[in-house]
């Protein structure tokens, strides 16, 4: 390992190329203190795919199969970027092969293999971590900085949104995504990041209430091709029925005392991918806007009454993630989402080469965190599913918010 360390990735939709492309960067942000990086494989059931990612990012080859890169003694590191449902299967192969496993969210379809992939990697003698990627973001972190010496104080109210269209057209074709039980729609493909985003904010969910999910396309045309990431492709006549959430929204109770609420959609026409969110504290408020990511709007209450209101603070080298992590690292310097998927894998291999923690960027986040996260999607499930009622989230491996 301190020669080099081979990598693959397990899936070339988008999410995956993104895995992909942020290896390849990995070593060119901050201070060289990592090994060589050797871009082994991207795998791919569909051989097509799999070949144009993984020549498009400089790979040495692509693989059908996961059990190829599990048996490869060259590959060290494995991002896994498939379907939530596979995840256990091939997480547990990997681990079982000797691989550092780099997941992505949420961990599974299914919050009983979550649990059992969390026992499994706290066993583990590798490195095996769950992709949270939006704490890596520079205005996200920032915030949690203020409050965390005292400028913005402690959190009241979480105001939060996540809403995405790439499901609102009804001929989309029909894929995993649009199946499933409630809560396995857009509030965990897109509702577990703000959810995880607000715990960094505010500290641990302890219960959830309000919770309802709405179903309005109810049912889509099967596909005569593969469907990749968010893509468009030929479908048929015939169709399936829509079986988990196109909308969710819910309330949520944090131990700290703050109060949040939370809505997510794959429908809304007009927003791609719109993330935003406000946190109001006791000394003053915070807002962040995945359009707007170079920077963030801060109000404090020690300004004068007369020219008080929100400012806009334009993110640079004085914030975090930005000093050495853009080749181009000076104010006003545009970034985005991509940047997030880049941190994230230099933090990973960070941890997986042996450097220090107090020598490197904030670790990726535990499978533990990654349970957490599920159990609290599953609340929300279950407050849907009682009419909006109170429901506990469980808070034993709760260490999201530390």
């Amino acid at each position: 390992m301190t020669d080099s360390i081979g990598v693959a990735v397990i899936g070339a939709g988008m999410a995956g190329r993104a895995h992909a492309a942020a290896y390849r960067a990995a070593s060119t942000v901050f201070a060289s203190t990592l090994p060589p990086i050797r871009l082994v494989s991207v795998g791919d059931v569909s051989e097509e795919f799999g070949r144009l990612a993984a020549e498009r990012f400089g790979y040495e080859r692509n693989d059908t199969s996961w059990q190829a890169i599990a048996a490869d003694p060259g590959i060290h590191v494995v991002s896994v970027v498939v379907a939530n449902s596979l995840h256990r299967e091939i997480v547990e192969g990997l681990v079982a092969a000797g691989k550092h496993v780099l997941c992505e969210k949420p961990l599974s379809d299914s919050l009983e293999d979550a649990e059992a992939m969390a026992e499994l990697a706290r066993g583990a003698a590798t490195v095996v971590r769950v992709g949270h990627t939006y704490l890596r973001a520079p205005g996200i972190a920032f915030i949690r900085s203020l409050i965390d010496d005292g400028t913005l104080g402690a959190p009241r109210h979480f105001s939060g949104a996540y809403m995405t269209d790439y499901a609102s057209n009804p001929r989309a074709a029909m894929s995993w995504r649009f199946r499933g039980t409630p809560g396995t729609g857009a509030l965990a493909d897109v509702g577990s990041h703000l959810a995880y985003i607000s715990e960094f904010l505010c500290g641990v969910i302890e219960s959830v209430s309000g919770g309802r999910f709405v179903t309005a396309i109810a049912e889509r045309p099967l596909p005569l091709g593969a469907v990749i990431g968010h893509g468009s492709t030929a479908v048929s006549d015939e169709t399936e029925a829509v079986t988990n959430d196109d909308f969710a929204t819910f309330n949520a109770s944090f131990a700290s005392g703050a109060a949040g609420n939370l809505s997510v959609s794959r429908i809304a026409h007009g927003h791609a991918n719109s993330l935003s969110f406000e946190v109001f504290c006791e000394r003053g408020s915070a807002r962040w806007d995945q359009n707007r990511p170079s920077e963030i709007r801060l109000f404090l209450t020690d300004d004068r009454a007369s020219t008080n209101g929100y400012r806009t603070v334009t993110l640079g080298p004085a914030h975090p993630y930005l000093a050495g992590g853009l080749a181009m690292d000076a104010p006003a310097v545009g970034f985005g989402q991509n940047d997030l998927f880049v941190y994230q894998a230099r933090a990973f291999l960070e941890e997986v080469a042996g450097i220090p923690e107090e020598e490197s960027l904030p670790r990726v986040a535990s499978f533990d965190d990654g349970v957490h996260n599920m159990t609290v999607i599953r609340a929300v499930a279950e407050s849907a599913a009682a009419d909006g009622a109170a429901i506990a989230v469980p808070t034993a491996l709760a260490v999201a918010a530390d």
